[in-house]
């Protein structure tokens, strides 16, 4: 088994077309095919499910999709590692992300990063923790900063980054409003706002509210941050959000959650092994990281 069939058995698969993936590639058809027919012989069984109009992943050839990503992304990185050694970082790095991350100013530090490497291609998408650590452990995003999942595949890293607690955001008419704090079991009467299930601060909150035993319903469910607190401003539900929320508006009021309550954990999520790439971003994230707290701890 070649590299080269790996990676035109991937362009296959994210096309669903091989005159499409050889486009991509820039290879003859012809050669594609070829090399996609010699890799099913050699592991003896078909990959796709041909027709005229597309093809289809066969549950073999879904079973090999994840590991080939992963064999592929093994391969830039230790390609990266070469370089990093040359004093170079080239290639790419596809970085994914909660839509804030208040641990850190990602715009700012990226900015310095890719100045600091010009031939370094950086693409950036967000999305909620759960598809952004599938994501890195496909192969297909190779560093993330999610919220700290209860579960995670075996095969990515995961290194913490920040902490902080959780609070109410209520309505400033709300009954809590005037309140220094509130316990958890109070909110059971209450209507939530939330994100959607499987996003980092939703699964805490699932998990936090049910250990209280507080059976609770998500009347609206949200995808950005703006979105909940615009809908908890006017009185259309609470929410359980993580303490740095309360920076973004001063139509909401935030109050502290009596008895211990789990904090809500930023953390970073990458290949293993981790690109040379991605290693040079985490260090100058936490640098900034850093920087930025001595600087808090001046002013």
């Amino acid at each position: 088994m070649e590299l080269r069939q790996l990676e035109y058995f991937v362009a296959v698969a994210e096309e669903c077309h091989f005159t499409r993936a050889a486009k991509r590639l820039h290879v003859a058809q012809s050669g594609l095919s070829a090399s996609i027919r010699s890799l099913e012989r050699e592991l003896g069984a078909p990959l796709f499910l041909r027709s005229t109009r597309q093809v289809e992943l066969t549950p073999a050839g879904r079973a090999l999709l994840g590991e080939a990503r992963r064999a592929l992304s093994a391969t830039d990185a230790a390609k990266d590692a070469v370089a990093a050694v040359q004093g170079l970082l080239r290639g790419t790095l596809a970085i994914g992300s909660l839509q804030c991350l208040h641990a850190v100013h990602l715009p700012a530090v990226l900015a310095g990063f890719i100045a600091a490497h010009p031939g370094l291609e950086i693409s950036l998408r967000q999305g909620g923790s759960g598809e952004l650590i599938e994501q890195v452990h496909a192969g297909r995003l190779d560093l993330a900063f999610v919220s700290r999942p209860a579960r995670y595949p075996d095969d990515v890293v995961v290194g913490p980054l920040a902490s902080e607690p959780l609070v109410l955001a209520c309505a400033p008419e709300h009954p809590f409003a005037a309140r220094g704090e509130v316990e958890l079991m109070e909110l059971r009467a209450e209507g939530f706002v939330d994100f959607h299930p499987d996003w980092g601060t939703r699964d805490l909150v699932d998990d936090v509210l049910a250990a209280a035993g507080v059976d609770r319903r998500v009347s609206l469910e949200v995808t950005d941050v703006h979105s909940l607190l615009d809908l908890v401003t006017f009185g259309l539900g609470v929410a359980l959000v993580p303490q740095s929320f309360a920076v973004k508006t001063d139509r909401v009021r935030f109050i502290g959650l009596a008895g211990i309550v789990p904090a809500w954990e930023i953390v970073t999520v990458t290949g293993d092994p981790t690109s040379a790439a991605a290693a040079a971003l985490l260090r100058e994230v936490h640098e900034a990281k850093s920087g930025r707290r001595l600087a808090t701890m001046i002013g």
